[in-house]
């Protein structure tokens, strides 16, 4: 046992090992940011186009010091969020739904299906038509770009559930709400969480695209008004604050993807 032990350690990453590793996944950044660089000086591209990455940095100094980033920033995030945890809520509970209950499969599949191929995007004016140009009108927008991609994924996850484990469980006399909880969600929470994935960054996308069009606040403001008063430093800011946002919540969800399902914590996939 203690030899067991012994080899378990040494199979574990040294501590320079570690840090070599994260200074690996930081390369590829360090990379574009070189080659941004090297091209915002060689004159090839207009500043107007391509500013320097100094003059970016300072810009975002800037509207950090002044309030500015935090205030449009915390809009930004708000619509986002709101959208895309009703969308969680909601896509999970109807793809349960239409895997586990043929009539509610026989009646919504094939309207869900129908309208999975149509640009959410193409019926914003008519949310801003019902809802204004408020923020009820990209939350709704931002609810059912992700709930496609939750629901399908949740579906799919329900019903790819091994049968020999199904069958073990029925066989033990486990209850339904007991091989619900115990079989089918476990099974079905790798396709959930990658539904999620996919989702969040669409959450932050579509806000985004919404707060582009006739709107005062949020960073997509920020970077259409900037563009349009050839401030490129200012927009590239914004496009930074936009970057690390989904950064941060993309680790995030992959940190919490790790803790909820630990027997499959040292997946590539979602690492």
């Amino acid at each position: 046992m203690a030899d067991a032990a012994a080899d378990f350690r040494d199979e574990r990453p040294s501590l320079p090992g570690v840090w070599l590793q994260r200074v690996w996944r930081l390369y590829p950044i360090a990379v574009v940011l070189a080659a941004w660089e090297i091209i915002a000086h060689s004159g090839f591209i207009s500043p107007l186009l391509l500013p320097p990455i100094e003059k970016v940095a300072h810009e975002f100094w800037q509207m950090t010091a002044s309030g500015d980033m935090a205030f449009h920033g915390a809009i930004t995030l708000q619509r986002a969020l709101i959208g895309f945890s009703a969308a969680i809520i909601v896509g999970i509970i109807l793809g349960t739904a239409l895997a586990r209950n043929r009539i509610v499969n026989r009646v919504l599949e094939p309207i869900f299906i129908f309208g999975y191929p149509i640009p959410k995007i193409s019926l914003y004016p008519i949310f801003i038509f019902v809802f204004g140009f408020g923020d009820m009108s990209k939350i709704v927008l931002v609810f059912l770009e992700c709930l496609y991609p939750i629901t399908i994924q949740t579906m799919h996850g329900m019903r790819s559930a091994e049968r020999v484990l199904v069958w073990t469980a029925q066989n033990a006399g486990a209850s339904g709400m007991r091989l619900f909880w115990r079989v089918l969600v476990p099974s079905a929470a790798p396709a959930i969480f990658a539904g999620i994935r996919i989702a969040l960054p669409i959450s932050m996308i579509v806000t985004i695209i919404t707060e582009l069009i006739g709107e005062s606040r949020g960073l997509g403001y920020v970077v259409a008004f900037a563009s349009a008063s050839f401030e490129p430093a200012r927009a590239m800011a914004a496009f930074a604050a936009i970057a690390m946002i989904g950064f941060f919540f993309d680790r995030s969800l992959s940190w919490l993807r790790k803790k909820a399902l630990y027997w499959q914590a040292d997946a590539p996939a979602f690492s």
